[in-house]
């Protein structure tokens, strides 16, 4: 490593530790903003403290939020009978940002019994159906098994989202168990 471009280095590693960002580009984007444009790393740098200094989990759903209830929990106009279980709060960005689910969520952390006895509590307020959109994994088959069973006092209609074989993909570059399930869950035409 070149002592003379000490700190430079340390700005191309810090770049690389995001996700999907290698050497190459970690490079790349240091370069930009030190020798092209400092201004867009000034403009990094803050968002970035503020976004830090600012962001936390939701004290309802465990979604993104500016204060202790993130605003799709706050939205009255929301359907309070529905909940839809993720994996992370990314996912509700998703999601959201695409229109499509006008429910509430819940941010499926962990297993615990503390954070099952606040899903149950969500349940008490009204809710009737829950979505599983989560993964497709036989891991997470388990899970939504355990938590459907963890429920099964409450009357709450359970389903998850479709899998199956993505449009434009040709079925040689399917793994099995989507096909598995494209086939298994197939609709009549």
């Amino acid at each position: 490593m070149n002592k003379s471009l000490e700190k430079f280095n340390r700005l191309v590693d810090a770049l690389q530790d995001l996700p999907t960002i290698g050497k190459k580009s970690a490079t790349r984007l240091a370069y930009f903003m030190v020798m092209n444009d400092s201004y867009v790393g000034l403009k990094i740098s803050h968002a970035i403290e503020d976004a830090l200094g600012s962001l936390k989990k939701c004290q309802s759903c465990g979604g993104m939020s500016e204060d202790a209830l993130c605003y799709i929990c706050c939205d009255e106009n929301r359907d309070e009978t529905l909940l839809c279980i993720v994996e992370n709060a990314k996912d509700i960005l998703l999601l959201e940002e695409n229109g499509l689910f006008d429910g509430r969520y819940f941010v499926l952390e962990s297993l615990d019994e503390m954070h099952v006895s606040h899903l149950e509590a969500m349940l008490e307020s009204g809710i009737s159906d829950i979505l599983f959109a989560l993964t497709p994994s036989i891991a997470n088959d388990a899970v939504i098994l355990y938590i459907e069973d963890k429920l099964s006092a409450y009357n709450v209609n359970f389903s998850r989202i479709a899998q199956g074989v993505p449009t434009g993909v040709s079925l040689e570059n399917i793994d099995l168990l989507s096909l598995t399930r494209a086939l298994e869950d197939r609709v009549r035409v």
